[in-house]
C-alpha cells in the first residue's frame, strides 16, 4: 500500500533518463541545436516574407 504523499507509479517512470555516454550527450545537444537553428531560419524567412508584402 502506498502513502498519499507518494507520487503515482506512472509519474515516476516518466522521468527522462540521462544519456549514458559522452557520445549520447553530444548527439542530443546536436539535435537540439539543429532544431533551434531551423526554427530561427523559419522565423527569419517569415519575417522577410512579411517585409516583402509590406513594401508592395
Amino acid at each position: 500500500m502506498r502513502s498519499p504523499s507518494d507520487p503515482p507509479q506512472d509519474e515516476t517512470s516518466r522521468k527522462p533518463e540521462r544519456p549514458a555516454s559522452r557520445e549520447d550527450r553530444l548527439k542530443a545537444a546536436l539535435k537540439a541545436n539543429m532544431a533551434r537553428r531551423k526554427a530561427q531560419a523559419r522565423a527569419r524567412t517569415a519575417e522577410d516574407a512579411a517585409d516583402d508584402t509590406e513594401r508592395d
